[in-house]
């Protein structure tokens, strides 16, 4: 068994805590079903938000999904000219069997244009 990767992204259409949370779940729940992945597998998560997003951490909606001992850590993405706004963005490491090729990657809404060679959803 392998630690690999899984990135995902999804966009908010507005900065409130419901907005923020519920987002994050849909992304969550989308990254852990399309790679088959269960709680206990999941050995960490990072979150970065643009800075248009203040109203919760997204390491909320992990808790909330029942993810109480998986470390989790919420940070500022960078802030870059023309970067695409109101986006979380997560980096999920897990232990799995599958192959580099075989992990799915989630981008949703206007995120998908993050990583059109990768993209799956």
């Amino acid at each position: 068994m392998k630690v690999r990767g899984i990135r995902g992204a999804i966009t908010v259409d507005s900065n409130t805590k419901e907005e923020v949370i519920s987002a994050t779940k849909k992304l969550l729940k989308e990254m852990i079903d399309k790679n088959q992945v269960t709680i206990d597998d999941i050995c960490f998560i990072l979150f970065s938000a643009t800075e248009d997003i203040d109203a919760a951490f997204p390491a909320q909606a992990a808790r909330e999904l029942g993810m109480v001992h998986v470390p989790l850590l919420d940070f500022s993405q960078m802030k870059v000219k023309g970067a695409l706004k109101n986006c979380i963005r997560a980096l999920m490491a897990v232990n799995t069997d599958k192959t580099q090729e075989e992990i799915k990657h989630i981008y949703l809404r206007e995120a998908r244009i993050l990583r059109p060679d990768v993209s799956f959803f």
